[in-house]
C-alpha cells in the first residue's frame, strides 16, 4: 500500500504478498466428526471474512459447506483411518483438501437421478471451480477450489 501525503509518495512497507489464510483439522471417523468438520469450515470463512475481507455471499457459504460434508463423508465412507480436512482461503477463493488413507479414487457417475447414492463427487463437480484428485504416500488427496461470489 502507497499513501499519498501532500503529493509526495511513501511507502508503508504493506506491499508484500501475504500468504492465503490455512487451517487443518485431524477427524478419526467416529460419530460426529461430519458435523465438526462443518462447524469447523464455518469458522475459517469467519475468519477470512474478518481477517480478508472476503465477501463471502450465503450461497457460496452453503456451497463451501456442502463440498466439505461429501468430501468428509466420502474419506469417513472409504477410509480405513483418519483423515485430514484442510482449508486454505483468501479473498477470492476457498481450497478444500481431504486425505484420507484410501488409495481408491473416487468416480465420478453420469447423471441418473433413478441411481441411489454415489452423488457425492458429482455435487462438488458441480458447485466447485476446479476438482483433483491425487495420490500421496498414505492414500488420496480430493481437493476442490470454490470462489468466492457477492450475494
Amino acid at each position: 500500500m502507497i499513501d499519498h501525503l501532500d503529493g509526495a509518495v511513501i511507502p508503508t512497507g504493506f506491499d508484500v504478498p501475504v500468504e492465503p489464510l490455512r487451517r487443518s483439522a485431524h477427524f478419526t471417523g467416529e460419530p460426529g466428526c461430519i458435523a465438526e468438520a462443518r462447524a469447523f469450515t464455518s469458522l475459517f470463512l469467519e475468519q477470512l471474512r474478518n481477517e480478508w475481507c472476503a465477501t463471502i455471499g450465503k450461497r457460496t457459504d452453503g456451497a463451501a459447506l456442502l463440498v466439505v460434508s461429501e468430501l468428509v463423508t466420502n474419506a469417513d465412507r472409504h477410509s480405513n483411518g483418519p483423515y485430514i480436512l484442510e482449508l486454505e482461503g483468501t479473498d477470492e477463493a476457498i481450497t478444500v483438501a481431504v486425505y484420507d488413507s484410501s488409495g481408491t479414487l473416487p468416480r465420478i457417475y453420469p447423471r441418473d437421478p433413478e441411481r441411489i447414492g454415489c452423488h457425492g463427487l458429482e455435487i462438488v463437480q458441480a458447485l466447485a471451480r476446479d476438482i483433483l484428485v491425487e495420490r500421496v504416500p498414505v492414500g488420496k488427496c480430493v481437493r476442490a477450489v470454490l470462489s468466492f461470489e457477492a450475494g
